[in-house]
């Protein structure tokens, strides 16, 4: 049963006694706010008019054809503005910031597109903006780090632990206890302490709203399955949100499991993770008997994250949705796949989805269909994946 900031055992506010009061603080006027037209208007008008919704639904009929099985839909985040899903959650949180009266905006960020999205908003807003990034995903995503200093954010490479997604959360989180009047922290995923697996749920059920109004319009009835990518989880809890209602429809979330869910370079939290506390929230982690969180691996930055959502974690547990592991070998082979089957270049996120839907699609009926969502464009792919295939483009 949810109820509010729980998912069963999971969620929670796991934090110190400093952010307590500010927590609340943000959960309070996002209840007040979040159903009053003002709110609604400004939210709505800035996806449609400024990140450019409704995003594209397209019938990938090269795909369809060559794998012989389920018609396959793509639902196009890669096309918004700034090339991922993560606008639509910036620009509510953003906008609760505003409402708040914050002045400076600070977020984490792995694969980049997060941190993009936020500076991105703090510009038009006329707000600061400080990211935090692992240093070695500032090294694999360059194009990214420059893009956000290129708005005016401030790009901070977090040299402690892994030096990954996980050690960026750390050090946001650090700032945000450090100065919770001044700075709001915009957590990018489906985590962290309440409200914040809410309110990424609910800025991004767009996604899922808008896919199931469409394949309505072509196919005159709901999907059979809904496949997207997880890491923290929040491409896949907005392509699930509208859907965890209908029983018939098959959820399923793809994790990166790197080198291998069974060897020690792996991001496969659902499958290999036990309950723990970490980053403000109860979940599933990659951690040791301890409760120390183990290094994780992926080829993705945006995946390589020793934990998941909290909402993800509880619909595992009651079997609603179904989680599985796509290598980095499967992933590659799914990001040359897609670009030359449907001319597009898409996230290395995304092609972990892909890469799934290649092993189902066939196994389907022809009159059965499946989405999946593509979460960014992978333009800040092409040097990661050149050098996994022996190509050095960067010279």
């Amino acid at each position: 049963m949810i109820k509010q900031g729980r998912y069963l055992k999971y969620g929670g506010q796991y934090v110190p006694e400093v952010l307590i009061e500010e927590l609340d603080r943000v959960a309070e006027t996002y209840n007040n706010i979040k159903d009053t037209d003002e709110f609604k208007n400004e939210f709505n008008d800035l996806l449609n008019n400024y990140a450019n919704r409704p995003s594209l639904f397209y019938y990938a009929k090269s795909m369809t054809e060559d794998l012989g099985g389920a018609k396959i839909y793509l639902k196009r985040e890669d096309l918004n503005h700034t090339g991922a899903h993560k606008i639509n959650n910036v620009i509510g949180q953003a906008l609760l910031a505003k409402k708040m009266g914050k002045k400076r905006l600070i977020a984490e960020t792995g694969a980049g597109q997060h941190g993009v999205a936020t500076a991105t908003i703090a510009a038009l807003f006329g707000m600061e903006c400080d990211i935090y990034m692992g240093q070695e995903d500032t090294e694999r995503q360059k194009l990214n780090v420059f893009r956000i200093e290129l708005l005016g954010g401030r790009v901070h490479p977090v040299t402690s632990g892994s030096k990954v997604l996980k050690d960026a959360i750390n050090a946001a989180l650090q700032e945000f206890a450090a100065n919770p009047n001044e700075v709001f922290y915009v957590m990018g995923s489906a985590t962290g302490p309440h409200p914040y697996p809410t309110m990424v749920k609910d800025f991004q059920s767009v996604i899922s709203v808008e896919s199931k109004k469409q394949i309505k319009e072509i196919e005159n009835k709901l999907p059979d399955k809904v496949v997207a990518c997880v890491g923290g989880g929040s491409n896949a809890i907005g392509s699930f949100a509208d859907y965890i209602s209908e029983k018939n429809v098959d959820l399923i979330g793809v994790e990166a499991a790197g080198k291998g869910v069974n060897t020690n370079l792996t991001a496969g939290t659902i499958e290999k993770g036990t309950i723990g506390v970490f980053h403000g929230m109860k979940s599933l982690f990659l951690q040791n008997k301890l409760g120390q969180i183990n290094p994780v691996y992926s080829i993705s930055a945006g995946l390589d994250y020793p934990g998941v959502g909290p909402e993800h974690a509880y619909l595992n547990d009651i079997n609603r949705a179904q989680y599985v592991g796509i290598t980095d070998d499967e992933a590659v082979e799914a990001f040359n796949y897609i670009a030359k089957k449907e001319g597009i270049i898409a996230a290395i996120e995304s092609c972990h989805a892909i890469a799934y839907v290649k092993k189902i699609a066939p196994k389907m009926n022809k009159n059965q269909t499946i989405i999946c969502t593509l979460s960014g464009r992978g333009d800040k792919d092409v040097a990661a994946i050149a050098k996994y295939k022996g190509v050095d483009v960067d010279e």
